[in-house]
């Protein structure tokens, strides 16, 4: 009886993940770094490769990275609400171009429109590889004080916009 009870155990707890995985939304990855320092980095910027740009040139003031590359269809997709919340100036968003061409970079933000108020290059994807970067675009709210503290996976939308990033932004400037 045993022989014939255990395998049956093993495939209804097998199931239940599984059934538990079905429901998971693969967008909502904790991020480990939610609430940790932003790793520093010192990159060329995209505009002026004779400038560079450092993450603590950002201390005291809440800023949002946005993680972005030509090659990448999604991002075409939330650009244009990047441009119009670079317009209305409630909060400075940064690019970080990846594992992109600079050429093709230049080209693309002059061709959609740049919201950055600077963007950065990353061509071989190491300072991504420090902010957990696995997918482009990502964008990372950080506050005066250099700590992550919100991660948006995939496209920003207008319901991440209203409801998780700008109120969070808004509480952080205050």
């Amino acid at each position: 009886m045993m022989r014939y009870l255990l395998p049956l155990v093993a495939f209804s707890v097998l199931v239940v993940f599984l059934l538990i995985g079905l429901n998971l939304n693969p967008r909502q990855v904790p991020s480990p770094l939610i609430g940790k320092p932003a790793p520093e980095f010192q990159l060329q910027q995209l505009q002026d490769s004779d400038k560079t740009l450092t993450s603590k040139e950002n201390l005291g003031k809440v800023w949002l990275l946005n993680v972005w590359a030509s090659w990448c269809v999604s991002c075409r997709e939330e650009h244009p609400l990047l441009v119009e919340l670079a317009k209305s100036g409630i909060v400075p968003v940064y690019g970080l171009n990846y594992k992109d061409e600079r050429d093709l970079a230049l080209q693309w933000l002059k061709q959609f429109g740049d919201p950055y108020t600077v963007s950065i290059r990353d061509p071989e994807g190491r300072t991504g590889i420090d902010y957990g970067v696995y997918g482009v675009p990502e964008t990372y709210v950080i506050d005066k004080n250099g700590v992550i503290r919100y991660k948006q996976i995939g496209p920003v939308t207008v319901e991440a916009l209203e409801t998780k990033i700008l109120p969070l932004v808004k509480e952080l400037q205050g």
